[in-house]
Order: C-alpha cells, then structure tokens, then sequence
C-alpha cells in the first residue's frame, strides 16, 4: 500500500509539473506574440480593404486568431479602419487604397462612414482603385468613391434596387396550436407581425417602403455623384434590369472596364511605379493596424463606450448590452476624474425595456456630474437602442441609420393545447392565489390577466415616450405622433427632431471635445477587450460554433433560426426592440 502511495503521489507530481510548464510555455508564446515587433510598411505600398470582413464596433483582442492562423476571424473596430484611412492620406509609404468588392459585410451607416473616409482620401495625389469578380450593390455603395472601377468580364454586377421580405408563422403556429398571446403599443411597432400576420399590415407596409426608399435614393444619389448619371437614369437601369452583366454596367457607365485580376494589378503596378513583375506590397488593414500607432495620451480622457449587440438583464454575453455590466462601466468613467465625457456608440435593435432604462438612468448620472454624454448611432439603433440614446446631450446619426421604433411588446405564449394534443403532456397545479401562475405557457391566460399584463405594457410604453420628450424637449403628444413605433432612418429622424446631427462616431467625438472644451485629448473604450485567458474558455468555440451553424443551415436559414431563438429568449418580458433582423437584398 506504501508503495502504491508512492508511485501515485509520484504521478501526480509529474502531472502537476508537466502541466505547469505547458501553461508557462503558453503564456510565454502568447506573450511573445503579442508583443511582437513592430510592422514596418515598406514604400509604394498599397492599403489593401477588403468590404467582406465585418467591421464591428467593439475592439477584440485578436491574439487567438493569431494562433489559429485565420485571418478571417481577425478583427480591427470601424474608428480605426476610419482613423487608418485618414492616416494613409499623408503616410508617405502608401500609394494607394485598393478596394476589393465582391460582397460588403457591413451596414449602411458603417458603409457611409467608409465613403466618407475614401472619399477625403483622394483629396490628397493618391489614388483609389476598386475591383470585385462580383460586385454586389452594397459593395458597389462604397467602391463607387474608387477613381477607377473594374469587374470581372464573366462576373456578376448587381444594380436592381432594394427588397426587404419578412417571413411570418402565424398559420405554422395554428398548426401546432400554439397560441402566441401578444400584447403591444404603437400602430407601426410590427415586432410580433410574425407572429400574428400572414403578411405585413398597412402600417408596416408604408414604414418599410419609406425607409427602404430612403437607403435606396442614398444609393442613387451617391452613384450619380460619384459617376455622373442622372438619378432618374439610375432608377431605370433598375427598373428595367438593364444591367446583367459586368459588360453592362461598363457601358452604362457604372464601372470603368471589365478586367481580370492580373489586368488590374498590372495598372496598378503602373501608376505605383514598380516593376511589371515586381510583387504589389499589398497592406490589410489588419496589418496596418499593427504599424500605426493611433494612440494619444493626455490626462484628458473621452470615454467612448460601445453598445453593441442586443439589450439584456444581466451581465449579457460579449455580444450583447448587458444592463448590469453598462451600469458599471458608466459608473466607472462617471467616477474616473480623467473623463470629461462619455461617447456612446449604439448599434443595437433593443431589447429588454427595463435594461434600457438602467442604461438611460445612467447617462443622466453622468449628466448630473457635468459630463456630457454624445451619441453616436451606428447601422441600427431602434427601440431600446433609441432608449438608451434619448437622454444624451447630442445625437448622431448617418442618413442611413435606421432608428425610431419608440414601442413596446410582450408575448406570453400558450402551450397547453400543443403539448396535450400533439405530445400527450398535461399540467396540473396548487394555487394560494388567483394569479399565482400568471405567464404559465401550460394555460391560456384569462380576459382579466390580459388586461393586467395590456396595462404593464401600456405604462412601460408611457414611461418610454416620457424619456424621449424629456430627452428631446418636446412636447409629449408630438412624440405620441412620431412614436407608435414607426421605424425612421437617421435624415428623417433629423428632420422630426429625434437626432441633432447627421455624422459618424468621429463626429461625436469632436462634439464631446468642444462640449468638455478638450483641446488636447486621448480616448478611452469600453468594454474593454476580454483576456486572452477569457478568450480561450469561451470567445473562440463560441465563434467556431457559429460559424460551424452558419455553414451547416446556410445564411438565410440561420437567420431564420436566430430570429425563433430570439422570440423564445423574449418570451415572458416587454421589450422594446426589433425581435427580427432587417435584411435587405
């Protein structure tokens, strides 16, 4: 037995060491590569922005992608793709920008702030050239600030306008004999049509024409800008499905000739100045991050904090607006004394009306305290996104925006006649009280807790629309009109007074300088980026098991699988957010 002890304790110890050393070897590789030199960027380089890779607002740290050896998952935030842009402009060493533009992974509001980086980088001597072997029209939205445009002779231009499509389950839930029970406010707030429709109402019909023409006459009026072709001109192409081929769009003018890759790099080979056969310097905006130092310091600090992702109770996950983990980290830079103002980016569809009123509680805090709080709107701030947004100081938006959605929702779903008639399961239950059980999925609700919960909906409603005309300084029954949960893009909502200012995040940020009267300034974000070690218990097979899902169901299925998800997350709470993705094709 002694002996066993000893060969046992000796494993063990062999165990604990060799253990040891693996993670000491880990930390020491990590370390080591995060702290690698310094990219240098050789003369006659070329930026190289691919539009596929997502430009999210949050800043992640991109050590494990670097382990795995793909870039795909490596990410660098939009302010500094946008900073990196202006940088180029006066860094000797880059020529030029080149724009690959097959597909375009970011929103409108994103793509405008893109444009208008391009579009300030050509007032210098260099140039931009853009070039997709299929150029969507979204990726077409930023590649038409290019100089010069070319498409693959036998690839795919696209120019045929805009279509939002909505599914709806109401008759799949009949089927099943489940009965939603939904309880809203707001004429236009079509969150649960899918639920209660077969096809969208009037009301939401006319909102999503209007938005969805206000996107569409952006992506007019910036080509006709850019390419000197009467808007109405553009609308027939359109309309008539004249382009189909990349050799249509060269002869109607939208791009500037059908080439292979090699043709365009031989051009640009040429207007750098190298060699015929000389290797193009290709920088990524990945690596380039890695080269430029974008950091200030001054003891003056803005605090720029992200909200991204949907809003929930809680701590909420690295892609969500968690109320609890916003609440602490407006507490922070309210109690830092090196902040002079707070920023906050918002890029949400809503969620959880009670968490964002614990964020909106937050930004009058710091208001309190005399620190100016800005809001930058990026692709969506709707519903709890507006919430949150409504108390600030000053409100940007990009024309594109899509924002408004001032409603609210519950549903409470019955299951009893599903689970007894199509799975043979029934309930029974002890009560103390009448309503003991209120929100059950194994009952029907009765007409009087219906009118209990139509109340609760009715007040958290009214609480909403009272942020807003408090926030906004205007009167009550004018937001009533503008509320209803009517969905605005970010020009409209400038006209209606529910935003001040058309512009991006960089905007905000000078607008909190001036309204701090900050002459000299560094930025400070939040959240900030999970450790490595966090990274390696959840963030990477998290996003593998995404991307695995994606892969296996296919872009549309998947998001057909994330908006039920989505519905039974919310199930039980009022919202006030867009439970379902706007995508348009």
């Amino acid at each position: 037995m002694r002996s066993f002890l000893k060969f046992f304790l000796a494993a063990l110890l062999a165990i604990i060491v060799f253990t040891g050393l693996c993670f000491v070897a880990l930390l020491i590789f990590v370390t080591a590569l995060s702290g690698s030199d310094k990219v240098n960027i050789e003369p006659k380089s070329v930026l190289l922005l691919d539009l596929s890779q997502p430009f999210s607002d949050r800043r992640q740290d991109n050590t494990i992608s670097r382990l795995s050896g793909d870039a795909s998952f490596e990410t660098v935030p939009l302010y500094d793709v946008i900073r990196l842009i202006h940088y180029a402009k006066t860094d000797s060493s880059i020529r030029a920008i080149y724009i690959k533009s097959n597909e375009n992974a970011n929103g409108f509001a994103a793509s405008e702030e893109l444009r208008n980086a391009l579009i300030d980088f050509r007032q210098s001597k260099k140039f931009v050239i853009a070039y997709g072997e299929t150029i969507m029209q979204k990726a077409y939205y930023v590649a038409n600030t290019a100089e010069k445009i070319y498409c693959n002779p036998e690839g795919e231009f696209e120019w045929k306008g805009f279509a939002s499509q909505m599914f709806f389950i109401k008759n799949a839930l009949k089927k099943l004999e489940i009965e939603p029970q939904i309880f809203y406010d707001g004429k236009f707030k079509s969150a649960t049509e899918p639920l209660r429709e077969e096809k969208m109402t009037d009301a939401n019909r006319l909102q999503t024409q209007v938005w969805l023409g206000d996107l569409y006459n952006t992506l007019l009026l910036s080509t006709s800008a850019e390419r000197d072709i009467d808007t109405a001109v553009l609308h027939q192409y359109a309309n008539a499905f004249a382009i189909r081929r990349p050799a249509d769009a060269e002869k109607f003018k939208l791009i500037d000739g059908i080439k292979y890759d090699d043709e365009v790099k031989a051009e640009l080979r040429q207007r750098i100045g190298i060699a015929k056969d000389e290797e193009i310097r290709f920088v990524p905006v990945s690596v380039y991050a890695e080269a430029v130092n974008l950091k200030k310091y001054s003891s003056n600090r803005i605090a720029v904090i992200y909200a991204e992702g949907e809003i929930v109770g809680g701590k909420g996950s690295e892609k969500q607006v968690g109320g609890d983990e916003y609440r602490n980290l407006f507490a922070k830079a309210r109690r830092d004394k090196n902040i002079k103002a707070i920023v906050l980016r918002v890029n949400s569809p809503g969620g959880s009306a009670l968490a964002s009123d614990v964020i909106w509680r937050e930004t009058q805090l710091a208001r309190s305290e005399g620190k100016p709080v800005i809001v930058s709107m990026g692709d969506l701030a709707a519903s709890g996104g507006y919430y949150i947004s409504s108390g600030a100081d000053s409100i940007f938006a990009q024309p594109n925006t899509i924002t408004g959605s001032i409603g609210v929702f519950g549903i409470i779903p019955d299951f009893s006649a599903f689970l007894k008639n199509k799975l043979g399961v029934t309930f029974d239950a002890v009560k103390t009280s009448t309503h003991a059980d209120i929100g059950s999925i194994s009952r029907p609700l009765t007409p009087a807790e219906k009118q209990i919960i139509q109340e609760e909906v009715d007040t958290v409603y009214h609480t909403f629309k009272s942020r807003v005309s408090e926030g906004r300084k205007k009167d009550p029954a004018y937001i009533d009109s503008i509320a209803q949960g009517r969905v605005w893009t970010g020009e409209r909502a400038l006209q209606i007074g529910l935003v001040d200012r058309l512009g991006g995040l960089e905007d905000a940020i000078s607008c909190a300088a001036r309204m701090a009267k900050l002459k000299d300034f560094s930025i400070r974000e939040y959240p900030e980026p999970k450790s490595i070690w966090d990274l390696l218990k959840s963030g990477y097979s998290k996003t593998v098991k995404t991307k695995s899902i994606k892969e296996e169901l296919g872009e549309q299925e998947y998001q057909i699988y994330m908006q039920v998800k989505r519905i039974k997350e919310i199930t039980g709470t009022i919202q006030a957010r867009m439970p379902y993705d706007i995508r348009i094709n």
